[in-house]
């Protein structure tokens, strides 16, 4: 397949051109990977200068054909137009046949939100007489008083914990460094976690400043803090579908629905654009019934 011979270099225009982190890095590859696999199976083997707008019309149609969804459809579909880029600039290619290209229709999804009630529940949940138990704790109040990403909790350095300023430092997508306040209770917990087990704790030379460790001495997966939340909700009784970015949507969300300013929500969560934080401005449903029933001249 003539496209392989592009990927290390499309690898290398991501890591160096682009600066996206390492999981960024690996969804555009299993686009291209996607990509590829289509092309395999049409028995199309061209070289990309040669790769025509209706063979990616044809692949976004093959990805409806096996029930890819809407918007993993877009983001594979943001992946190819990722690797053309990469094409163009390297005069591998004169032009981008994606951009004739027409993504799928998304409707606006709101995100998965606990209630500071269900949020309390899962804490409650945890059994704070397991040597897990206080990391565990520190794990989800930091997870939720900061609202950081899954990748930027488990690489939390210790050397950029502020704590006796009430800030922490947090490296976030494209590597950007941003400044985040952390909360009292928060706080409070990576104390009691360093005092109770940290402290305590073997750990392997390339975790010393790695903030939250295994039983092993080393840092945490991502799958690990999936695993830990997961248990902690069925002991909660918590049906919602929860993951660690449902704490970073809680975050936000009952940030807006005390009255924080939207520009200061989106300088402590990182995003780049207003836009995407501009979901969380949705009103809860009892706030619009008291509305309807103080306001509309039929409610009574």
């Amino acid at each position: 397949m003539k496209l392989l011979n592009y990927k290390k270099g499309f690898e290398s225009y991501l890591k160096l051109e682009k600066s996206l982190s390492a999981n960024s890095i690996d969804a555009y590859l299993r686009d291209f990977a996607k990509f590829v696999q289509f092309l395999e199976l049409q028995g199309i083997d061209k070289k990309p200068q040669d790769i025509e707008a209706r063979e990616i019309q044809d692949f976004m149609a093959w990805l409806f054909d096996i029930d890819v969804g809407a918007r993993s459809q877009a983001r594979i579909l943001s992946g190819i137009k990722a690797f053309f880029s990469y094409l163009l600039m390297e005069d591998v290619v004169t032009e981008n046949p994606t951009l004739l290209v027409e993504g799928p229709k998304l409707g606006t999804k709101l995100p998965e939100v606990l209630s500071i009630e269900e949020i309390d529940a899962i804490i409650g949940a945890i059994d704070l007489s397991t040597k897990e138990g206080e990391r565990n704790r520190a794990i989800i109040e930091t997870l939720y008083g900061c609202g950081l990403r899954v990748s930027e909790l488990i690489n939390l350095k210790i050397s950029c914990l502020l704590l006796e300023d009430g800030f922490i430092r947090v490296t976030g997508k494209g590597n950007k460094e941003r400044i985040v306040p952390i909360s009292s209770s928060a706080s409070k917990f990576i104390r009691y976690y360093f005092e109770h087990r940290r402290n305590h704790q073997l750990v392997t030379k390339d975790a010393e400043d790695v903030v939250f460790l295994n039983n092993r001495g080393t840092g945490l997966t991502r799958v690990m803090i999936f695993t830990i939340i997961r248990r902690l909700c069925d002991k909660a009784g918590i049906t919602k579908v929860v993951s660690p970015h449902t704490f970073r949507h809680s975050f936000a969300t009952h940030l807006i629905d005390g009255g924080a300013d939207l520009r200061v929500i989106q300088e402590m969560l990182g995003h780049k654009s207003i836009t995407t934080t501009e979901i969380y401005t949705h009103l809860d449903r009892q706030y619009l019934s008291e509305a309807i029933s103080q306001f509309h001249p039929r409610a009574n």
